[in-house]
C-alpha cells in the first residue's frame, strides 16, 4: 500500500511546475530577443539592392496599371528610428533625419535618384501596440 501525499508534497510538486513554466517562458523569450536583435542587425547593415532601377520600374508600373500612385516600399519597427518614430509619427518635416540603416540607405536613393525625376517620398506610423508607435511605412508617389 502506498502513502497518501502529503500538502507539503503537492505544493513542492506545484512550485517544480511553475518553475518549469517560468523557465520555458524565459528561454522563449530570450530567443525571441536573440531573433530581433538578428533582424535589426541585418536591417542596419543591409544595402540598396542592385537592381533598385529595375526594381522600382517595375513596381511603379505595376502600381500605375492598376490605377495606384503610390506604393509601400519598406516597413520596419520604429524602434528602429533614432527617435523611436517620433518625427514620422508627429508629421514633422524633418522626418528623414530619424531613419536609420536600409531606410536611411533607401531614402538616400530616392534623393539622389527618384526625387530630381518628380517623385515624393513620405513616412507614415502604420499601427500602435500598446498606444506606442509600432511599424513604419515608407511610401514613394507620384501624383499629389
Amino acid at each position: 500500500m502506498s502513502d497518501l501525499m502529503k500538502p507539503q508534497d503537492l505544493r513542492k510538486i506545484a512550485e517544480e511546475k511553475e518553475m518549469e513554466k517560468a523557465k520555458k517562458a524565459f528561454e522563449h523569450m530570450k530567443a525571441l530577443e536573440q531573433e530581433q536583435a538578428g533582424l535589426k542587425e541585418m536591417f542596419m547593415s543591409r544595402d540598396v539592392h542592385p537592381d533598385v532601377k529595375t526594381r522600382v520600374n517595375n513596381a511603379v508600373r505595376r502600381a500605375a496599371e492598376q490605377g495606384q500612385h503610390r506604393i509601400l516600399v519598406i516597413t520596419f519597427p520604429a524602434s528602429y528610428c533614432n527617435d523611436q518614430g517620433r518625427r514620422i509619427n508627429n508629421l514633422e518635416h524633418d522626418w528623414p533625419v530619424s531613419l536609420e540603416g536600409f531606410a536611411k540607405k533607401a531614402y538616400e536613393f530616392y534623393m539622389k535618384e527618384l526625387k530630381p525625376l518628380g517623385f515624393k517620398a513620405s513616412a507614415q506610423v502604420l499601427d500602435y501596440p500598446g498606444g506606442m508607435p509600432g511599424n513604419v511605412g515608407l511610401y514613394l508617389s507620384w501624383e499629389d
